[in-house]
């Protein structure tokens, strides 16, 4: 093509009519238009339709924002606890619409103070990915609920006991099991069941399953539940709930103390923001990885124009994919516990610093990942996150995503709580150089420390424009979190895509190592043989991500959700 040739040989380039769009690009632009859902008064935007269900009940009642998101939060424990969680931790960005001001609320696990660098290595010396994931040893301090205590104590309106209500009825009455909770029990079956405590919840008295339809009650988690109503974090982090999670995980053969349950804080951090054609991206900063890395490749990508080469063209995927590869590298020398260790973080998500990437990105040919290093500066999770979103009324605004790693944890429940314990340590370096279940490989800013919180890709992100909110949007996804975040941004700013057709367009990834640019279904097989004849190694991989995002229409004063049916039971619901 006559622009594509522009391009390669650096010639100024006019942007072109929509006619004059690559083949490649031209598919999507063809499909049907896929509305999305839509609200007046406020919306949430989850996993799982119950509990998105009741955030908007509770912003119906008059609560706002951080209401609705703290009860979600507790609901999500109980309906979805392959990822909603107690026993886990997270990350929280809220925006005070009155204010203007947005902060991000770090409630991430937290290493024992026992805890050492070489703690999941075996004797000669290697790591020992059974140790890290599957034992007591994987198990962080608990956050969720210190976390979702701040976040009512500095900007929520309702108490704990009103917010926690509705999930506690739920686990004390029952749920009724959906086809996918009834599929995620089968396929977890052999991690669940190696813990007896757990059998005994999520599996019949005689270890059969349930059907969709059945009921499934949770009696020892509706008196957690009730405790945290009751004392607050202190039916959580001190007393006889505490006790029996520090039991359980001791003899696995874990090393969490009543000490280090009590010492537990969540955090409130400044975010990590950049621009983009004119938008402003809030986002998590660190321990989170996320925020520096979509701010990084946006600003490479920001010279290039996206727009025009079109939605999942081999040009555009190309260079989005030469851009996460040199963030993911960096991730795996920079970023770590900002506590611990001190991230270049101005230097990562500087313009100067893109312009070198950029220089550095061949326009025809893929750069071999054994070629791309950590940059020279001075001074990684499951497809089980899961993520929610929330707007209300006054614009105030919540984007929350929290885990508890692998599906379903370690597979524990710490006995007589009902509560699934995480296995997050596997998210620190075990060793150096040596990758994590998601391919990530970290260095010593990511080494394990007592009290240290594990580097996460988890990336609650915020967009605004002039001051308000614009676009509020996460997702699971592990090493693919970051990317499925940054390509939700772009379908919408760069490609004129609304939340609902955004949401469900074929999403790519490449994390540098391994050597594998993965794609969803949904792409050419032209687009696919020009990206190999670029040089890279192109697979076909399983869905990416459950992004679950609301875009602020201010022009018509509507609330756009757009729910990802990659996940059946994920829903929009707003009054």
């Amino acid at each position: 093509m006559r622009h594509t040739f522009a391009i390669l040989t650096g010639v100024a380039l006019a942007f072109a009519p929509a006619a004059s769009m690559s083949q490649e690009a031209a598919i999507y632009s063809g499909m049907d238009r896929i509305h999305p859902a839509w609200a007046k008064n406020g919306m949430v935007v989850a996993q799982e339709e119950v509990a998105a269900e009741i955030g908007r009940d509770i912003l119906a009642a008059g609560g706002n924002a951080a209401d609705a998101g703290v009860a979600v939060a507790f609901a999500l424990a109980v309906t979805l606890p392959r990822a909603g969680n107690l026993g886990g931790g997270g990350f929280m960005m809220i925006h005070d619409a009155e204010t203007g001001e947005t902060k991000a609320i770090d409630y991430r696990e937290m290493a024992p103070q026992s805890a050492d660098r070489d703690m999941f290595l075996d004797e000669e010396g290697n790591a020992d990915s059974q140790k890290s994931r599957f034992t007591g040893l994987a198990t962080g301090v608990p956050g969720t609920v210190a976390g979702m205590q701040m976040v009512l104590d500095e900007y929520g309106t309702m108490t704990m006991a009103e917010v926690i209500e509705p999930a506690i009825r739920l686990a004390r009455d029952g749920i009724t099991v959906t086809a996918d909770l009834a599929d995620s029990l089968i396929g977890l079956e052999d991690r669940l069941k190696a813990w007896p405590s757990s059998q005994a919840i999520f599996y019949k008295e005689d270890g059969s399953f349930y059907a969709p339809g059945d009921t499934l009650v949770q009696s020892d988690l509706a008196a957690t539940l009730q405790s945290i109503s009751d004392q607050g974090p202190d039916g959580f982090y001190t007393g006889e709930t505490a006790q029996a999670i520090v039991d359980a995980v001791q003899a696995a053969g874990g090393r969490i103390t009543m000490e280090d349950m009590a010492g537990y804080k969540a955090l409130s951090r400044e975010p990590v923001s950049g621009t983009y054609r004119g938008y402003e991206i809030v986002s998590m900063p660190p321990p989170s990885s996320g925020g520096i890395h979509i701010i990084q490749i946006l600003n490479t990508l920001e010279e290039y124009p996206i727009g025009f080469l079109g939605h999942n063209s081999s040009e555009t995927i190309h260079l989005m994919a030469e851009a996460m590869k040199r963030a993911y590298a960096d991730r795996s020398e920079y970023l770590g516990d900002p506590d611990f260790y001190d991230v270049p973080q101005a230097e990562l998500t500087s313009k100067d610093y893109a312009r070198d990437i950029r220089d550095d990105i061949s326009l025809a040919r893929a750069t071999p990942s054994d070629q791309i290093k950590p940059a020279d500066l001075t001074p990684y999770e499951s497809d089980q996150t899961t993520h929610y979103s929330i707007v209300d009324k006054d614009g105030n605004a919540v984007s929350n995503t929290y885990t508890i790693n692998f599906s379903y944890g370690s597979g524990m429940v710490a006995d007589g709580t009902g509560v699934l314990m995480n296995n997050e340590m596997d998210d620190f370096a075990a060793k150096p150089g040596v990758m994590n279940a998601y391919g990530l490989i970290g260095g010593d800013a990511n080494a394990v420390e007592p009290g240290k919180r594990p580097l996460s890709s988890m990336s609650p992100t915020l967009v605004t424009k002039d001051g308000k909110v614009f676009m509020v949007t996460g997702s699971p996804g592990g090493s693919r979190i970051i990317t499925t975040v940054l390509q939700m941004i772009m379908n919408v700013i760069d490609h004129g895509m609304n939340v609902a057709e955004a949401t469900v367009a074929p999403r790519i990834h490449h994390q540098w190592l391994p050597e594998v640019l993965r794609v969803e279904e949904g792409l050419s097989r032209d687009t696919i043989a020009a990206l190999e004849a670029k040089g890279h190694v192109v697979e076909v991989m399983s869905t990416m991500g459950s992004a679950q995002s609301i875009v602020v229409d201010e022009e018509d004063g509507l609330l756009l959700g757009g729910a990802d049916t990659r996940q059946t039971s994920s829903a929009a619901r707003g009054y």
